[in-house]
């Protein structure tokens, strides 16, 4: 997805420069020069390299270089947990505002999930976390649409802003009874919240793509900062200048 944004930008031009960066790239060379993240395991590993990635920065800083108006796509690790009860992304993100760089977190939901509403769910209320955990903007995405079926595709709507009715009348329809309580608690939760809504992705379709790119500008506030533009020389000739 993230080459697919960058690709976008860089064919529209709607940035100055669009860079993709791997934070797992650099993990890997942490992983193979020092063996003391083994005995940690693989989720562990990836903590103590986030933690080796926080207190080393300037390798970063010296990647990004002198920022002016650029636009970087960070992809960065997809374990759950760096992001919901950790503060690690949290201080990665406060390194990045130090900079002087607007940060939006996108979050990426399989719309395969849709399949089972639990699942879904359950991936709402990851999403939610990450949000209140994170506290920065965000724009929640339902990816991977184009592998929807014909039937899927046509109740998509209703998933991208549910509400507490659809969300426990579907759970109750899918789990056992004995958790209604518990499944009408969580459709309360999130739309207490009101927080999670998602913006559909088909990566074969060039307007979703440019949707999603426009909602991560919107939450960037890229161009407020611009001087207005003054009326074009055509423009004043047919009296445009005027209305303007």
């Amino acid at each position: 997805m993230e080459s697919v944004l960058q690709s976008h930008c860089v064919l529209n031009s709607k940035h100055k420069s669009c860079y993709l960066m791997q934070v797992y790239l650099f993990l890997k060379i942490v992983m193979i020069t020092d063996c003391s993240f083994s005995r940690f395991g693989p989720n562990g590993g990836l903590v103590f390299c986030m933690e080796y990635l926080i207190q080393n920065t300037s390798w970063l800083e010296e990647c990004l270089g002198e920022v002016d108006d650029d636009y970087f796509i960070i992809d960065c690790p997809g374990q759950i947990e760096i992001y919901t009860h950790m503060d690690l992304m949290r201080r990665f993100i406060s390194t990045l505002e130090q900079w002087d760089i607007r940060v939006c977190a996108v979050y990426l939901l399989d719309s395969q999930f849709l399949v089972e509403p639990s699942k879904f769910i359950a991936g709402m209320c990851s999403a939610l976390s990450a949000m209140v955990q994170l506290q920065i903007a965000h724009v929640n995405v339902l990816s991977k649409i184009d592998l929807l079926s014909t039937k899927d595709k046509e109740s998509l709507e209703k998933w991208l802003d549910p509400n507490e009715h659809i969300m426990t009348d579907l759970l109750h329809k899918t789990t056992n009874k004995r958790h209604a309580s518990l499944s009408q608690a969580l459709a309360r939760l999130l739309d207490d919240y009101s927080l999670v809504h998602f913006v559909p992705l088909n990566v074969e379709d060039e307007d979703s793509i440019g949707d999603l790119c426009l909602q991560i500008d919107m939450m960037l506030q890229i161009g407020d900062d611009a001087e207005p533009r003054g009326p074009r020389d055509d423009d004043t000739e047919s009296g445009l200048g005027d209305e303007i």
